[in-house]
């Protein structure tokens, strides 16, 4: 079983041994990548990074995890937690096939559903946590918080929030001054 399962062997691999590959499509948004750096720091290394060992140069080429390499090559906390060590797991295979996975992973990862968020936000928000929480926690911006609760419909959340006002049309502040009396200053 476990020579079919690599995640059976992991293996925690000094990240100056790690490379990137130079073929891999995906790119992640600063903010996923702000999530990622907050989810490790929480949780830890939940997912080992897949890598191809080149033994002639004793490298670890990896075929899916780059952003979970980032997060410790750009985060001195995260390096110092793990004393450099990156957990990776071997597969063995041509240059195609490895590619292939590294869209597979890619691929296979899908998207989050909007419904589905918004019902774990107000979970959260119900449970105690603050916006504040949320947004540090799930890395939203204001506006998606915002958004999230509005999908769902409770307006109860919505109670205390700092809005300010929407800008006005030029239609609008014609007909507010004319229902005052007042000249808006332009001319026809």
């Amino acid at each position: 079983m476990n020579e079919h399962n690599p995640v059976s062997n992991v293996q925690w691999i000094p990240i100056e041994k790690v490379v990137a590959n130079d073929y891999n499509p995906n790119h992640v948004a600063v903010m996923e990548m702000k999530l990622l750096y907050i989810s490790i720091k929480h949780d830890g290394y939940t997912q080992p990074v897949v890598a191809f060992h080149d033994k002639d140069k004793d490298q670890y080429i990896i075929v899916d995890g780059f952003h979970r390499y980032s997060v410790m090559k750009r985060y001195k906390d995260i390096y110092n937690k793990n004393q450099g060590h990156l957990p990776v797991v071997v597969i063995d295979k041509p240059i195609n096939d490895r590619m292939a996975s590294t869209i597979r992973h890619n691929r296979a990862r899908g998207e989050h559903s909007v419904t589905g968020m918004s019902n774990i936000v107000i979970s959260m928000l119900n449970k105690g946590w603050s916006d504040a929480q949320v947004c540090e926690e799930l890395g939203l911006e204001k506006e998606e918080l915002i958004r999230l609760k509005h999908i769902t419909g409770y307006a109860k959340f919505f109670q205390n929030a700092d809005f300010s006002r929407a800008k006005e049309s030029d239609h609008m502040i014609e007909a507010r001054l004319k229902s005052k009396g007042e000249d808006d200053g332009r001319s026809e």
